[in-house]
């Protein structure tokens, strides 16, 4: 399985769909809440190219996007191909 990060905040609604359709996805996570350490969303800026809003998702250390480009993603079908090995 890919290593998926997400970096989010607990009270953002996008942050909470975009973990629900890898929830239901059964994907495991790895959840930085850049509200408990706002060092890391310098990190999430540097790594995603200057976004500075959460939800941002990486998969295998690649920047996938946001809450629409996961959803996005998973419309085309092409998701479940990133979420593979």
């Amino acid at each position: 399985m890919p290593r998926v990060e997400i970096f989010s905040s607990p009270y953002c609604p996008y942050c909470h769909r975009a973990k629900a359709l890898l929830d239901r996805k059964g994907v495991a996570y790895e959840e930085i809440n850049v509200a408990l350490d706002p060092s890391r969303r310098s990190e999430m800026m540097k790594r995603s190219g200057g976004q500075h809003t959460v939800p941002q998702i990486f998969v295998d250390g690649e920047h996938i996007g946001d809450c629409d480009g996961i959803h996005m993603l998973d419309r085309r079908g092409e998701l479940d191909s990133l979420l593979r090995d």
